[in-house]
């Protein structure tokens, strides 16, 4: 039975990780509208809506589809890990668990965000260690950020005017591959028997990706180089990992601006690449609102709330502090 004292301790508990959650927000909200502000300041609106008006939605289509295929290789990355948990989810199930999670990682009120809110449902339907599920999550999204370094070291070796030396740029690519490969084989071996495979889907995943951006600056009639629109695409990915609202949104508006200023690029090309991409992203994440109307589909009666999760979240927190 709890004492008083006990219960006065979780209360303090709630108060202040609802206080914590709140300031998050708020920081997450400061953060998108000064690089919003910043971006407004840099571009001019009258030739962002010649731009749109004059776009090929056709090759804007094409990028869309990139994209969705991009986010099925995704699901299926992410299924790998769980299988290497012994957590048996068929592809389909996954896909919409992970659509969900899009949807929540774009729009989730509050501090857990979508992969959160995997991590507890997974746990509570399967009945399996939140510590696996979240080791699971983690590698997940390592793999994805190893991908993008990657890609980003092939565009530099094609970029001389970076003055970086291919040596350099190469011999970083191996090193850390290598040291990230026996950091897993030594600590999570479950997951680097998966490697090979694991990290080829996060390659395509990154692949279909930059495709779509690709076909994002067909779109807007775009016929130059893309290897510097293409850098600053993904540098303003790795970027988006900063906590702000929306993905990312106006976070990678910032660094396409300022990215196309030191490469003396076009910057409302560079700017209207981001807004399309994170349009497309919006998009395809927006599809997650099903399940909530169709929690069946989940197998669940319902899906548990932000505040029950939360909750959730706070008392097992509270379980391992005694």
């Amino acid at each position: 039975m709890r004492t008083f004292t006990n219960l006065k301790q979780e209360f303090g508990y709630m108060r202040n990780k609802r206080l914590t959650t709140i300031g998050k927000n708020i920081l997450k909200s400061i953060i998108t509208l000064v690089a919003l502000y910043w971006v407004s300041r840099k571009i001019d609106f009258t030739e962002l809506k010649t731009a749109l008006v004059d776009c090929n939605w056709f090759f804007l289509f094409l990028g869309l589809c990139s994209y969705v295929v991009s986010q099925l290789v995704a699901s299926s990355r992410l299924n790998s890990f769980f299988k290497a948990i012994h957590l048996d989810l068929s592809e389909r199930y996954n896909l919409r668990l992970y659509q969900l999670g899009l949807l929540y990682n774009y729009f989730l009120p509050g501090g857990i965000g979508g992969d959160g809110y995997k991590i507890y449902f997974l746990k509570k339907k399967h009945q399996i260690s939140g510590r696996k599920i979240l080791s699971a999550v983690f590698f997940d999204r390592l793999s994805g950020l190893w991908a993008l370094a990657l890609i980003t070291c092939a565009l530099v070796v094609f970029m001389p005017r970076l003055a970086i030396p291919n040596a350099i740029t190469i011999a970083a690519a191996i090193i850390g591959t290598v040291s990230y490969y026996f950091f897993l084989r030594i600590l999570f071996k479950q997951f680097a028997r998966i490697f090979v495979r694991t990290h080829i889907k996060a390659l395509a995943v990154q692949g279909f990706q930059v495709l779509a951006a690709i076909l994002i600056l067909y779109s807007l009639n775009f016929d130059g180089k893309f290897s510097p629109y293409l850098l600053i695409f993904l540098l303003s990915a790795i970027v988006a990992i900063v906590p702000s609202i929306g993905g990312g949104v106006g976070l990678r508006e910032l660094v396409m601006v300022y990215g196309a200023t030191y490469f003396q690029i076009d910057e409302h090309t560079a700017v209207l690449l981001s807004l399309f991409f994170n349009l497309i992203s919006v998009i395809v994440a927006s599809s997650g609102i099903y399940y909530i109307f169709r929690p069946q589909r989940l197998g669940a009666d319902h899906l548990p709330t932000v505040a029950e999760v939360e909750e959730e979240i706070d008392k097992d927190a509270l379980k391992e502090e005694e």
